[in-house]
């Protein structure tokens, strides 16, 4: 059935997908200012593991040279302990002192002398307070942060299924976490021509099964393109150059954090396999105690001929 996704039907006002692979709505907003309009909170937690150290490193260089700068502009001569002549020396001196006073280690060997330089040294060291609070609170929100650690298969196929086809894709727990009462639900937008004009479409797809009570291994989820398929109709030919998008929203639960966690992907019609089936994933371990996980086999699939099935109507 069509549902309503947010995202409209007039197709003018579409501009590539709707949802990127990472599972965040393909939308650049206007008529606010970039501050406005970023969440510095949420841009750190979102950030990569070594874009977030980067940063973190260059706030630190960028603050310590700042005021070393500051302290060259009043003198090295307020600040005692410094014995060099030469002035990359000097500022080289006075980098480490503010690194010093910024993460207020001060061991001692310089030390401000005077009023200003003793201000500008005591803002220093409460900007550094402020600022290792603020970096440990994010550091901390990062680690807790609850996350599904969920990964997609590359591609969606077009695959055999019973006496049909269906649409899969597939789905699997990369980390150590246990994760129970997996949901998922899958939409379809789809760009039809009515009246002349094209116009999105969105169906909510149905499963073969849109529930687990458990997902430790790979979940394939399965689209029979029956009847009751936005896609009964579509010719092979038709699944290639129609334009579409399919929505994965996949929650469950993680009992470690003991809350809800959410994955997200898209895949449109240029990341779709006609005619092929995915390669198991699992399989037993050679002492017969375990079954094994094959991570690098998510996006493995094998090609099929589906040129003589066609969709088999759902019997009343």
């Amino acid at each position: 059935s069509e549902i309503n996704t947010g995202f409209g039907t007039n197709s003018t006002d579409y501009g590539g997908r709707f949802v990127n692979k990472n599972g965040v709505a393909n939308i650049q907003k206007k008529g606010v200012t970039f501050f406005e309009s970023t969440s510095w909170f949420h841009t750190m937690l979102q950030l990569s593991r070594a874009n977030f150290f980067a940063i973190i490193l260059l706030f630190y260089l960028l603050i310590n040279i700042l005021f070393a700068s500051i302290y060259c502009i009043i003198g090295v001569e307020h600040l005692g302990g410094i014995n060099v002549a030469n002035n990359l020396d000097k500022f080289e001196e006075a980098f480490f002192f503010s690194a010093q006073t910024f993460t207020t280690v001060g061991y001692g060997r310089i030390n401000p002398i005077g009023f200003v330089t003793s201000a500008v040294a005591a803002i220093e060291a409460l900007l550094g307070l402020l600022s290792f609070a603020l970096a440990t609170g994010l550091l901390y929100g990062r680690f807790s942060k609850p996350k599904a650690f969920l990964r997609f298969s590359h591609n969606i196929l077009l695959a055999p299924f019973k006496d049909g086809l269906a649409l899969m894709m597939r789905v699997a727990p990369y980390k150590n976490n246990n994760l129970t009462d997996a949901e998922a639900k899958v939409t379809a937008g789809i760009m039809v021509d009515e009246n002349g004009t094209l116009v999105n479409r969105f169906f909510q797809l149905e499963l073969e099964y849109n529930k687990v009570n458990a997902l430790p291994l790979s979940w394939t989820l399965v689209h029979p393109i029956d009847e009751k398929s936005p896609f009964y109709n579509f010719s092979l030919s038709d699944y290639t150059t129609n334009n579409w998008e399919i929505f994965i929203f996949i929650k469950a639960f993680d009992d470690m954090f003991s809350n809800s966690v959410l994955a997200r992907t898209s895949y449109t019609n240029n990341e779709l396999v006609t005619g092929a089936k995915f390669v198991p994933m699992h399989h037993r371990s050679s002492d017969n105690q375990h079954t094994i996980l094959d991570l690098e086999k998510l996006n493995q699939f094998k090609e099929v001929d589906i040129s003589a099935i066609k969709p088999v109507p759902v019997a009343n």
